[in-house]
């Protein structure tokens, strides 16, 4: 989850202001970036425990050591390092502790994977040093919520405080999950549009693709991603497959319609976060926020506003696909490569919109409802996922040659959909892996996870 927005910010007179502050992340095509961000659980060695935030092993050591040999700044919330900024990266901390990497935004996969490896690098090198491990998965395997710690952020009391009034599962969402997810930016307002419409359309797939959570509590749970059900009862308001985006007339003043019926969580003043959480931006737009009578907002407030919605797909000043579970560092590869091969070109991006432009908002519902229980194997038309998988992995694999982005040994970036393509071509998801593992040679224990899967 986001940290603040730093820095000043020009005061908001209209709504029209909000339509251009999204139309400001428009780019020349030359200009488009690869943005990848990554959550994954940290574990203490010896018990497999989560760490607490303080303490001589702890979230804040870790922090600590990796901004003392590694050159991060920390950024601090009363005194204490919740973040880490280096360039135009940034570390940051989900609510119980899990280890999240914002990646620069760079030209290449190849130069993600390099980011994602030179990170992990440093997280083992600090980890092994304090007795720390990290896992990459969707949903926390083995502890309850209340054996899990918080962090000191003031957003997540906020926020911790009123989950509960919207769904079940809020807590669970902020605590036990872990996703990978890839910033795409876009061209214009059409450009946006078709993007959005294709990579919601699709994010079920990548969520099936990228199914990881078949554990709770060290047993499984009936779900291949149980991160991705836990969406499903965290927060109607402010989740889901918004299906106006499909509308006629779709483009930035319709989704800046749809985040100022989004209900608040907090303003941040003056280095603290101030409760508003249920309240109404239209209110603050007119000055008549309970929390802040009379105050007007900025930009800056609305762009923390828009970090707290959590749809499947997000528009900042760019797009954000929301719908993969955590996983091994190969897989943090292979998420931003399918939607750079499906979006960054021109005839894969057509190609992709005549996949998906038929659905239908049941069929587009039915996808995102089915694949957290069945994955590839989820019903679709006369066939299932798998079929749209293997369609649209070809797509981005043809996109991908396209671009042309070669490494040093001249290969493109269409190597980074290896894993994916294994998965649907065998139509079985890492989670159903790691169930044959539980009920085979694990003999009913979740534990070797930690050992056989950390990074």
């Amino acid at each position: 989850m986001s940290n603040p927005s730093q820095g000043a910010s020009a005061p908001i007179q209209s709504k029209q202001d909000l339509i251009d502050f999204l139309a400001g992340g428009e780019k020349p095509a030359t200009d488009w970036r690869i943005g990848t961000e990554h959550e994954k659980f940290v574990f203490q060695l010896d018990d497999l425990r989560a760490p607490p935030y303080e303490g001589p092993r702890g979230i804040r050591a870790l922090l600590e050591g990796m901004a003392r040999e590694f050159g991060w700044t920390p950024l601090l919330e009363n005194g204490q390092p919740i973040a880490l900024t280096k360039g135009l990266a940034s570390v940051s901390l989900e609510p119980a502790g899990q280890f999240e990497l914002s990646g620069a935004p760079l030209d290449t996969i190849h130069q993600t994977c390099c980011e994602v490896d030179a990170h992990l690098r440093e997280c083992k090198q600090i980890g092994d040093q304090l007795g720390l491990g990290f896992l990459g998965m969707g949903f926390n395997p083995k502890w309850r919520r209340d054996e899990l710690p918080w962090m000191p952020k003031g957003r997540y009391k906020i926020m911790r405080e009123y989950m509960p009034k919207r769904g079940k599962l809020g807590l669970d969402m902020m605590q036990r999950t872990c996703t990978v997810q890839v910033n795409l930016d876009y061209g214009s307002e059409a450009d946006m549009v078709k993007k959005f419409r294709v990579s919601l359309a699709l994010q079920p797939i990548a969520t099936a693709l990228f199914a990881d959570s078949p554990f709770t509590e060290g047993q499984p749970n009936g779900f291949l991603s149980f991160r991705s059900n836990v969406w499903s009862d965290t927060d109607p308001d402010r989740t889901g497959m918004l299906g106006f985006v499909f509308e006629d007339g779709f483009g930035y003043e319709r989704y800046v319609d749809y985040i100022l019926d989004v209900p608040m969580y907090f303003v941040y003043r003056d280095g603290r976060y101030i409760d508003a959480s249920g309240q109404s931006f239209r209110d603050f737009l007119a000055g008549k926020l309970p929390a802040l009578p009379g105050e007007k907002p900025t930009l800056k407030d609305f762009n923390d506003h828009l970090t707290t919605a959590f749809p499947e797909v997000r528009l900042k000043k760019y797009l954000e696909m929301r719908g993969a579970d955590g996983g091994p560092w190969n897989r943090l590869c292979a998420l931003p490569a399918f939607f750079v091969g499906l979006l960054y070109d021109d005839t894969a991006l057509d190609a992709a919109w005549d996949l998906v432009k038929d659905f239908t908002l049941a069929e587009r519902e039915a996808l995102r409802n089915g694949v957290p229980k069945r994955a590839l194997k989820t019903p679709f038309r006369d066939g299932s996922a798998r079929d749209l998988a293997l369609e649209a992995l070809k797509i981005s694999a043809h996109g991908l040659k396209r671009r042309a982005r070669l490494n040093s040994r001249g290969i493109d970036e269409s190597l980074f959909l290896e894993p994916l393509i294994e998965f649907a071509q065998a139509n079985q998801t890492p989670a159903e892996r790691k169930l044959e593992l539980f009920h085979g040679e694990w003999k009913g224990s979740v534990d070797p996870v930690y050992r056989e899967f950390a990074y």
